[in-house]
């Protein structure tokens, strides 16, 4: 019975040390956590999306608290987490950023893109790009199998009846998840109130680009020649708006001849120095 009680009690002897050596280093290397990390994070859309630029929506938290991020910082809480980080911050709140959604920068559908083979494998446009680059003709467009759609949290981003992914801004965080997960990055974000976009990324020319879509941009220069603003240019075959300069006026859209660049009607910005009066 002695042989079993001995080494009972150097164990529970040894348990009761290592115990109270624990508490004891517990209690020395305590780090005190600020409570208002937890109230941040409970208040956060908690998607971990890293659109703020922290790695997380904990990380976001910590960053505020220790004056490394601004307190509108999270871009899919928008106007009311900002309000309520400020708030749990004792502070007046950040000026909110402008928001911005996703814009799909492609309009080649089913009518008017070629396909240049059959792709029978994963339905996934990272695993369709990487064999041989795609179905479609057009290596720089939409390969249409709605991976775009599949990541977003928030359903904002599905495939239109011919393929094209389209974006419900109004519901749009701007979370950059579709952005990431694209592998032709079409996808890109931009200030909600731009409404002039070149819905094209083919940097190929002209008589290329038309032997496979029939909507893609040719590089034609009308669109520059134009604006009033200097806010469009052609560089790489490929008009691209210049977002600081561009007052959503639509003269870029109404000499396009390929229909490829659109304005969805957003409000008229007046940069300063511009002439309002140019703009009808």
């Amino acid at each position: 019975m002695s042989l079993i009680a001995v080494p009972l009690a150097v164990m529970g002897g040894l348990g009761l040390v290592f115990g109270l050596g624990l508490a004891f280093a517990s209690r020395k290397f305590a780090v005190d956590v600020d409570s208002r990390i937890s109230e941040i994070i409970d208040i956060l859309p908690g998607i971990n999306c890293g659109a703020c630029g922290s790695a997380g929506c904990a990380a976001f938290a910590e960053d505020v608290v220790a004056g490394k991020q601004r307190t509108s910082g999270c871009v899919p809480g928008g106007e009311k987490v900002a309000q309520m980080v400020a708030s749990i911050m004792g502070v007046a709140g950040d000026p909110a950023a402008e928001r911005k959604v996703a814009q799909v920068m492609c309009l080649g559908d089913y009518e008017h893109a070629k396909l240049r083979s059959r792709y029978d494998g994963l339905m996934d446009c990272r695993a369709a790009a990487g064999a041989s680059g795609g179905p479609k003709g057009c290596t720089y467009g939409c390969i249409r199998l709605g991976s775009c759609e599949r990541v977003c949290p928030f359903g904002a981003i599905k495939l239109n009846s011919q393929g094209i992914p389209v974006v419900d801004e109004s519901i749009c965080t701007g979370c950059n998840k579709c952005v990431e997960v694209c592998p032709r990055n079409i996808i890109e974000l931009r200030p909600v109130s731009m409404g002039v976009h070149v819905r094209c990324r083919s940097i190929e020319r002209g008589v290329e680009v038309k032997k496979w879509c029939s909507i893609g941009c040719i590089g034609c220069m009308r669109c520059v020649k134009a604006c009033p603003y200097d806010a469009i240019h052609v560089i790489d075959n490929l008009a691209r708006v210049d977002y600081d300069k561009c007052t959503n006026c639509g003269k870029c859209v109404e000499v396009c001849p390929v229909n490829v660049i659109v304005n969805q009607g957003k409000r008229i910005v007046i940069r300063e120095g511009q002439d309002a009066s140019l703009i009808q």
